[in-house]
């Protein structure tokens, strides 16, 4: 701990989470002991905006000069980036994977070390975007005792974030991550797609989407789901949702499955905002899974294979 009572931070890893973390931390007080990365140009560059950071040439030296060591690396990596040092009792070890319990860090664990989950439920882009977006953002704190358990809370929400103690197997929580963020870029990947279609471009198509994304995002957030849910399912429009599918089954069939298993999805929604009822939700559920559009989508997965 330094003179102010905070403990001496360690990064492994020099990607934009540990970017992020380090910088948000620095502003708001907390002292960087040192920081080692794979990438030394990477390195230097955020040691250089770091006061009083060092250098570390090794793992080890990090583990050595630091209270709490956090272990921004691939999530692959954790578990050997951390049984390749020694760990010592009075330090601790914090990984950032979403996925993954304290179990990684049992090396750690073993070499008497306390050890840790700090996991921003975000999506980093680059460090600048993630510097702004930690704020407001939950984060994710798991760990082996109280002590630090209260530090890494303390941690989070010094950076603007809202921590939060999961309580169960992370698994199902980072696929709800996952759906939420990272297949929401492909499937907007796949609704840009459609534009060429047209004699447009994907990148022409991403434009004038964004804006619908945006407005859909915003009245979430103002009104929740299923308040939020508008389109032909929630105005019970089976007679649009057909014609739907006879134009992906003609021009573009490999998003048939994409587009019928979200369907469904919005059916269940629709219900549950009362706009339609459970003939309409019948109708609906029966175009989206008519034997005539699976035989679509076999046909189109064999041609676009």
């Amino acid at each position: 701990m330094d003179r102010s009572g905070r403990p001496r931070l360690g990064f492994i890893g020099t990607g934009v989470v540990a970017t992020a973390l380090a910088r948000g931390l620095t502003d708001a007080g907390y002292p960087i002991a040192a920081v080692h990365g794979r990438n030394r140009r990477r390195a230097q560059a955020l040691v250089a905006g770091l006061p009083g950071a060092i250098l570390a040439p090794s793992r080890q030296d990090v583990v050595d000069a630091a209270d709490i060591v956090v272990l921004a690396v691939s999530d692959d990596a954790v578990a050997h980036v951390a049984a390749s040092v020694r760990w010592r009792p009075g330090c601790a070890a914090v990984h950032c994977n979403g996925a993954a319990s304290l179990d990684l860090l049992r090396a750690a664990s073993d070499g008497g070390a306390e050890v840790g989950v700090l996991h921003p439920l975000q999506s980093f882009a680059n460090p600048d975007q993630a510097g702004r977006l930690m704020r407001g953002s939950c984060f994710r704190v798991e760990a082996s005792s109280e002590r630090l358990r209260a530090l890494l809370e303390e941690m989070a929400s010094a950076v603007g974030g809202r921590p939060f103690v999961l309580g169960a197997d992370p698994t199902l929580y980072h696929v709800s991550a996952v759906l939420a963020s990272n297949y929401l870029v492909a499937l907007l990947d796949l609704a840009a797609s459609l534009w060429t279609e047209w004699g447009a471009t994907p990148e022409d198509g991403l434009r004038a989407l964004l804006p619908l994304v945006r407005g859909t995002i915003e009245n979430i957030d103002a009104l929740g789901i299923p308040a939020a849910l508008t389109g032909p399912i929630a105005r019970g429009d089976a007679g649009t949702v057909e014609r739907h599918l006879a134009a992906l089954r003609a021009l573009a069939p490999h998003v048939m499955p994409v587009y019928k298993e979200l369907g469904l999805r919005a059916v269940s929604v629709a219900l549950a905002k009362g706009t339609i009822g459970s003939e309409q939700a019948r109708r609906l559920e029966e175009a989206l899974g008519s034997p005539d559009a699976l035989s679509g989508e076999s046909e189109g997965g064999a041609g676009c294979a």
